[in-house]
């Protein structure tokens, strides 16, 4: 463990947004799919920290609904990186026993990417030591209205009724129903907004955002940002005095 954090408050759960692979490309004269080849460098040094501190979750922004709009050649180029990825990587995930999970539609991803993806799904489904969502042909938005038509869809079919429908129930509908809500979300890149990420999800989730394109954000630089994270003081709507009397009550409790 890194003598600057504490153990006890370590995020449960961790969202990245992984940005700044085709700006760093271009600061060196490459092109972008140097930088997300690259990146994918950045995703298993911070796997591969998240495993060592004990973090159980671990959410990627691999892939967004938008990233359709993008050059036809870097969309190709993303798939096939992808894919390479998931087969290279599979082996190390399973000897480390990390569950992967897919959070987004398989609808418009590539047949053979598919098949991978689903097939490293199915492999490390009985692994519990990090589960790694990688959000692929994901959009927050979109989510929620899927989880609408479904929740819509039961009511239809007598599975339950209108007045059953709650914030807590609408959950059980979104792709991450079976994740905890993320502590803390990471935005490399610089840039100060969540673009269509984890939208119902982040409700209470710290912000993190740093300037350190996702290819040069390594080990130190995510240290750096569980530190800040445990500087902060998490309220969920409180005052401070009520976090410090709860704080208070539960050292008196463990000391009786």
């Amino acid at each position: 463990m890194n003598p600057q954090l504490d153990p006890k408050r370590l995020p449960q759960h961790i969202a990245i947004i992984m940005d700044g692979n085709g700006r760093w490309a271009r600061g060196r004269n490459r092109s972008r799919i140097f930088g997300h080849r690259e990146g994918s460098n950045s995703v298993r040094e911070i796997v591969s920290c998240c495993r060592s501190l004990g973090i159980p979750y671990l959410t990627l922004y691999a892939f967004s609904k938008e990233n359709w709009q993008r050059p036809d050649r870097e969309v190709k180029a993303l798939w096939q990186l992808l894919k390479r990825f998931l087969r290279s990587q599979l082996p190390e995930i399973i000897e480390k026993e990390i569950r992967l999970c897919h959070l987004g539609d398989l609808e418009g991803i590539p047949e053979g990417v598919v098949e991978e993806l689903q097939a490293a799904v199915a492999e490390t489904s009985r692994y519990d030591k990090l589960t790694l969502s990688l959000a692929i042909n994901y959009g927050g938005r979109q989510e929620i209205a899927r989880a609408a038509r479904l929740f819509a869809a039961d009511v239809q079919q007598g599975k339950c009724d209108l007045h059953e429908f709650t914030a807590e129930r609408l959950s059980q509908y979104l792709f991450t129903a079976e994740l905890p809500d993320p502590d803390l979300m990471i935005r490399t890149g610089g840039e100060y907004r969540v673009s269509n990420f984890l939208l119902w999800q982040l409700a209470y989730a710290e912000l993190y955002i740093t300037k350190v394109l996702w290819p040069d954000f390594r080990e130190s630089h995510f240290i750096e940002a569980l530190c800040e994270y445990q500087r902060r003081e998490r309220r969920f709507g409180k005052t401070s005095e009520q976090i410090r009397q709860a704080r208070f009550r539960t050292g008196k409790a463990k000391l009786l």
